[in-house]
């Protein structure tokens, strides 16, 4: 790419923008569940329409609609590139947040409300450089592709997953880049700008637990309580030690930090054993792990229940037989009537880190912030990424922005915010790369 031949940008105008465009989305209610995403189609559509730019809608239902937009470029780069992101987002308790979570307020350099993070500002980030291309028709030697898909947080079945299965001819790319890699200030207690690439997340392993038992008066107890017999069974679960496992992303974002001077000692199972005794988060990307997320039996006090469930999120190590941790979970519990429901799973193979579009986003990265680090990460979470991934499509996680304090970890949780300087640098990053990718 040759800088000079890129129109001059207005970035302060733009941001402005972007900080009045997230406010509006946050506003527009894609809750999910219902999620009724169509909401946030026409959002979207409308602002496409003012820039004279074509998009088809697939979906469903009419109320959970996905939009793709596309733009055209000449081939002689490869297949397209699509800028993946998701319209819903998850429930809050209200009574929790120090601000209205639907009202997208904006105060102290900050946007606050549910989706801030996750993922409608990687949403507008996506959208203003689609935007870019158009207005200053920009060349292109691939395709370029907006893609905004309902129903992420709950599994996809009406988002990434249906057009997986109804129209597969979208999805058909080369590159994607998509939420699941975000940057911090610091990293591991150590201030140094960080920028994480994912390329890899656990696999979902959702399951149900039910029992069922005798009701009865609660003045006579019964031997065969399904309350019981469900939290016995939860017992064990919570009890069991399971064994760590580390991948080889997992071994390389140590070593990349090790070679930082972030992390001391050398990278070995037995070091990341101890990091893991300390970092929850650590312990999970080693792990597969359980948690325990709803827990339901009983209609009245003095009523002994006939029926009693639980819900378990698990999430298991990249590449794990679902199959073979089913069969462990059976033997720990040791109780055959314990019914377990296999709600949904996922797993996938990771992204290579040797691509050019990687290299693309680690130069466009450190060009913003020189000293910045730019490592290989694996989530947690799960993404449509996999979606793409299982196709063998190479799909990255990558919202490039450097969340401080009163920004990290509270996707999903109360107060959720993005602050209007990493929404400026997000775009021009993101941008930048895919210019680099794309021209």
């Amino acid at each position: 790419m040759n800088p000079k031949a890129e129109p001059r940008i207005d970035w302060d105008a733009l941001n402005e923008q972007a900080t009045e465009w997230l406010s509006e989305y946050i506003r527009v209610d894609t809750v999910n569940p219902p999620g009724n995403e169509t909401r946030a189609v026409e959002w979207l559509g409308s602002i496409l329409d003012q820039e004279s730019i074509s998009y088809e809608t697939y979906g469903a239902t009419k109320d959970r609609l996905n939009l793709v937009a596309r733009l055209h470029g000449d081939g002689s780069g490869g297949k397209a590139l699509i800028l993946l992101n998701h319209t819903d987002v998850v429930p809050f308790e209200r009574e929790h947040w120090t601000v209205d979570p639907m009202a997208g307020e904006i105060r102290d350099g900050l946007i606050w409300g549910r989706g801030a993070t996750d993922m409608k500002g990687m949403g507008i980030m996506e959208l203003i450089s689609f935007i870019l291309h158009k207005r200053h028709q920009l060349p292109l030697k691939r395709d370029l592709v907006f893609m905004a898909v309902a129903d992420e947080e709950a599994g996809s079945t009406y988002g990434a997953e249906y057009l997986a299965d109804k129209h597969p001819e979208l999805l058909d790319c080369e590159y994607v880049i998509n939420e699941g890699g975000q940057g911090t200030v610091e990293v591991l207690g150590v201030e140094r700008p960080t920028f994480n690439i994912g390329v890899s997340e656990k696999g979902p392993f959702w399951l149900t637990l039910r029992t069922t038992g005798a009701p009865g008066h609660g003045s006579v107890p019964t031997l065969d309580n399904a309350a019981v017999r469900l939290v016995s069974a939860l017992e064990r679960i919570a009890t069991w030690d399971r064994p760590l496992i580390v991948t080889p992303e997992v071994m390389e974002y140590f070593q990349q930090l090790h070679d930082a001077g972030i992390v001391s000692d050398q990278p070995t199972e037995s070091m990341l054993a101890s990091l893991a005794e300390q970092h929850p988060r650590l312990h999970s990307l080693q792990t597969n792990s359980i948690s325990l997320t709803t827990l339901n039996a009983g209609v009245k006090m003095n009523v002994i229940p006939a029926e009693a469930t639980a819900t378990l999120d698990c999430r298991l190590i990249p590449g794990y037989d679902p199959d073979l941790f089913m069969r462990e979970l059976v033997e720990v519990i040791n109780d055959e009537s314990v019914e377990i429901i296999r709600e949904f799973e996922s797993s996938t193979p990771p992204s290579r880190l040797d691509t050019e579009l990687y290299e693309v986003m680690t130069a466009a990265a450190k060009s913003h912030v020189e000293d910045a680090l730019v490592v290989p990460s694996v989530s947690t979470g799960f993404t449509d990424s996999r979606v793409f991934r299982r196709k063998g499509i190479t799909a990255y996680g990558f919202m490039p922005v450097l969340l401080g304090p009163m920004e990290v970890g509270r996707a999903h949780g109360n107060d959720e915010c993005l602050s209007i300087e990493n929404l400026r640098m997000g775009i021009q990053v993101l941008h930048e790369t895919i210019r680099g990718i794309c021209s």
